[in-house]
């Protein structure tokens, strides 16, 4: 069975997008239209459903890397920041827009909250996939692989 590893990455966040919608516990809150997505933007996303983009797009990242935090995020959603005259530098995306996410992706039982012991003694903490986000990722992966025969050699 195809996995999330065998497709896109752009063609699986548009599908995850479309599903996400249809779910009743992932909503842009009211303040989205106003936010940006971190210091280092400029501007507020110009996409209407910026907020399901993101949510497909973390959903994604934590199939992949989780256990996974906010901080891990953030980094992840970061970007250049320009400071005027002055050189520029990093600087993390919004912390905010990154934890709603992840709270209403909980909801949606999608991911969990995982933390113990890794190798060395490290404490390993932050969201984990369940079986039900697993099963979804792959499901759609699957969908995405039979609808496009060139994917056959990805």
């Amino acid at each position: 069975m195809p996995t999330a590893y065998d497709v896109p990455a752009d063609l699986l966040i548009q599908r995850i997008t479309e599903e996400l919608k249809k779910e009743a516990e992932i909503k842009p809150p009211e303040w989205t239209m106003y936010a940006k997505t971190g210091v280092h933007k400029e501007n507020a996303p110009v996409q209407p459903d910026w907020w399901y983009i993101r949510a497909a797009s973390i959903l994604r990242k934590i199939y992949f890397y989780g256990p996974i935090g906010v901080s891990k995020l953030r980094i992840a959603y970061g970007g250049r920041h320009r400071r005027g005259v002055r050189p520029e530098h990093f600087a993390k995306g919004s912390g905010a827009i990154i934890r709603k996410i992840l709270q209403q992706l909980e909801k949606a039982e999608y991911i969990q909250k995982k933390s113990g012991h890794g190798s060395k003694g490290r404490i390993i903490a932050g969201r984990v996939i369940t079986p039900k986000g697993h099963s979804f990722i792959d499901k759609l992966s699957a969908e995405i692989k039979r609808q496009i025969p060139e994917l056959e050699r990805y």
